[in-house]
């Protein structure tokens, strides 16, 4: 089971904390992508907007008649073929959102959380409740930690944290949300990511749970003596049987 040190606002290391296996574990890029995709694909505006035949200015006479005059055919001064015409198939108003499973959410997250581990990249402090409202001595907080780019800050949710809100804001490059509101895209946006230690319990006990329980168990059981379990003999069907005594 691998441990990651436990520091206070002033850098000092003050414990370690146990992580599951099964969250700081193997790293899976691909559903990684797939959650960053979605979470995205959420946040696009869809106001995309062409006029339609009904929408665009103009007389719908027909100019000229079909026959006899020598030029093109023309029904409509509003023809997609002419300028100020309306756009046939153009793009309309819409949501680009769409349903994404929650355990492969689950499972996304999980793998950020053990990506930024492996890149040494998680911080974990022991409290982040700020005295004062000084945002001079919380960068020099976030010096001591050695954190020189973008950072997220993760508090435990329901955790009134006014202080620490009023002196963070001012920074730029840092993001601050509560632990039930992390999403992969987070953590993998920031360079940097700090966990308070009830958050980051938290959470864990929380993605523990989400943890398939084939997971859990071991690929291959074996017997005291550490060799392979015996399959069950197979059962002889009645025809086998009738053969048999034949």
């Amino acid at each position: 089971m691998a441990t990651i040190d436990i520091h206070d606002l002033s850098g000092a290391k003050v414990g370690t904390l146990d992580l599951a296996d099964e969250i700081f574990g193997a790293v899976n890029e691909d559903l990684l992508w797939e959650a960053v995709k979605h979470y995205r694909s959420g946040q696009r505006a869809g106001t995309h907007k062409t006029k339609a035949r009904s929408e665009v200015s103009g007389s719908g006479k027909k100019l000229w008649k079909q026959k006899g005059t020598g030029r093109a055919r023309i029904g409509s001064i509003r023809s997609p073929l002419w300028r100020h015409g309306y756009t046939v198939h153009g793009p309309q108003p819409r949501s680009y959102d769409y349903t994404f499973p929650k355990k492969k959410l689950l499972g996304a997250l999980r793998s950020a959380l053990a990506a930024k581990f492996a890149d040494g990249k998680l911080i974990v402090v022991n409290t982040l409740d700020v005295k004062e409202v000084k945002t001079k001595a919380f960068r020099k907080a976030l010096t001591g930690l050695k954190v020189d780019a973008t950072v997220l800050i993760v508090d435990a949710a329901g955790h009134e944290n006014r202080n620490l809100g009023l002196s963070a804001r001012n920074i730029a490059g840092l993001e601050l949300m509560s632990g039930s509101e992390v999403h992969p895209y987070h953590l993998l946006r920031y360079n940097h990511v700090i966990f308070s230690q009830p958050a980051l319990e938290k959470l864990q006990v929380s993605l523990k749970k989400s943890v398939s329980k084939r997971q859990h168990k071991p690929e291959e059981e074996e017997n005291e003596g550490g060799k392979k379990a015996a399959a069950a003999p197979r059962r002889r069907s009645k025809k086998e049987e009738a053969a048999e005594v034949a």
